[in-house]
Order: C-alpha cells, then structure tokens, then sequence
C-alpha cells in the first residue's frame, strides 16, 4: 500500500450527498485541506452553471467529482469533459469520478475523463445499501410497503462506507491511479430479499412488492418526485437492473485489505439507530 503524500487539498463535488460527504469526513481526518462543492455549500457548484466550476476547482491538489443527476444522462460526458479540462488548465492533478455499474452514458464519461490529461481514476458502483436508509426508498420502508418495478434479478448492494473508503485510497495512492475500480458488496440480494433483511432487522413488517413501470412512474409523480428524477429512476430499473450487474467482484477486499460489508451487518447497524422505526 503506497500512500502519496503529495494531495495537500482537495475539492468534493457534490460534497454534500451520499457518497460527497462520506469522502469530505475521511479527506479531513487525513490532514487534506478539503473544499465541499455543491448546490448547497459555501462553495457553490451547479453543473448547469458553469461560471460556478472554475471558484470551486481552483488552487486544489485534487478533486472527487459526484454526478448530479446520474451520469446515465446524455450531458454527463460533455459537462465531465469541459470540467476535466477546466481543472486541469487550474492546475488540478488528480481526479476520481464515481461511475454507474453498467450504463453506457457513464463509461462514456469514464474514457472522456481517461483522455484528459489529468491523474484519474474511476469508481464504479451500482445500487447503494444506503438508498434504503438515506433516500427516495426510506419513506416506503418506514411506511411498511415498497413496491419497485423490479424481481428476481440479484444485486450486490454497496455500502457508502466501503465506496467513500474506496474513493480516498485513489485519491491518496498512487498505485490505483489509472484503474477503474468497480465496488461491490459481498453478495448478489433481490430487492425482496434487501427488504426481508431490513424486516428482520428492524422487527418491523415491511412487504415487498414489484409493480409495473408506468405503475411505479405514476406513482413517484404522486408524491411530488421532480420528472427528470422520475425518468432516471425508470431508466435505471428498466435498463440496468436486467441481469448485466448481477457479479460481485473483489475490489473493496483487494483495496482496503478487509471485507466489503454485508447487507445483513449493514441493516442491523441502520435499525440500531432507529432510522426505520
């Protein structure tokens, strides 16, 4: 394990979300200077406004770049691209960008990042253990009933932790510099069986449910979720949840020379903390 000492500071873009503010926390315990960059910080930062992106990448070491919405959108490799040349020409070294497990957009952006010049590397998930405990599925669990359009395809659920750990290492080592690493949990889980685990966890009944596409678009607009997070949110369960992720790999494991946490560790830690009561 090689650990550079030369990331003095570093900016967190979108550093105020799941994954965000989980590598601003370890980037600050490790001594890095770190700037969080968001819609919603003292740093603004808004991907549809890009007289915000020069003030937060200048006079950083580095920068872990968070995409909002999701890199699935067609945008995503032309805002990655004209970001990376911006950093780079501010004199920015280094950049890690969280990517999407089997979507086609986000490699797009992946090679658009590989090709600018920068020190890169990519970190590649799929669903987060947290959607259930941080997200748009927390309100249905606590309600006792989640209904999704999706069955018996398995997915290896990431815990935040583990991915936030992962993101710092290629930060901060030089050797993971130029990789794509692509963070798994340790297990492939239904949705059904993530809710059964989260049941058991909180001695609450919580049901399963698969429903339609429309049905489920239908009722995301109900309750008031903004359209373009609605369309993404289809996409994602119509287009990558047909099988193409359904294989863990050994990254977490290999990287932080430990276990990627499991979906049953993680349920039990979220329900001792009353979040689904």
């Amino acid at each position: 394990m090689t650990t550079t000492g030369d990331i003095q500071s570093a900016v967190v873009i979108g550093g105020t979300g799941k994954t965000g503010a989980r590598v601003t926390q370890r980037l600050t315990a490790a001594g890095i200077l770190t700037r969080i960059a968001s819609r919603t910080s003292g740093t603004l930062f808004d991907w549809n406004d890009q007289t915000t992106w020069q003030p937060a990448v200048s006079g950083v070491d580095a920068a872990y770049v968070a995409y909002a919405p999701d890199l699935a959108v067609p945008e995503s490799s032309t805002h990655i691209e004209e970001l990376a040349n911006l950093a780079y020409r501010e004199g920015v070294r280094r950049m890690v960008l969280l990517s999407g497990r089997g979507e086609p957009a986000a490699q797009k952006a992946e090679r658009v990042l590989a090709d600018s010049g920068l020190e890169w590397a990519v970190v590649r998930a799929s669903w987060f253990a947290q959607n259930f405990s941080e997200g748009y599925l927390l309100d249905p669990i606590r309600e006792g009933h989640l209904a999704l359009p999706t069955g018996g395809v398995g997915e290896p659920f990431i815990d935040v932790d583990d991915l936030a750990d992962v993101a710092v290492a290629a930060l901060t080592r030089t050797e993971l510099l130029g990789r794509v690493l692509e963070v798994t949990g340790p297990e492939l889980l239904t949705f059904a069986e993530a809710v059964e685990a989260i049941s058991t966890a909180s001695g609450r009944a919580v049901e399963f449910e698969r429903i339609g596409l429309q049905q489920f678009s239908d009722s995301m607009t109900e309750v008031g979720i903004p359209s373009d997070v609605v369309e993404l949110l289809t996409y994602l369960f119509a287009e990558v949840l047909d099988g193409r992720n359904q294989s863990v790999t050994g990254v977490v494991e290999e990287v932080l020379e430990r276990p990627a946490r499991d979906f049953t560790t993680f349920a039990a830690e979220v329900a001792r903390t009353g979040v689904w009561s």
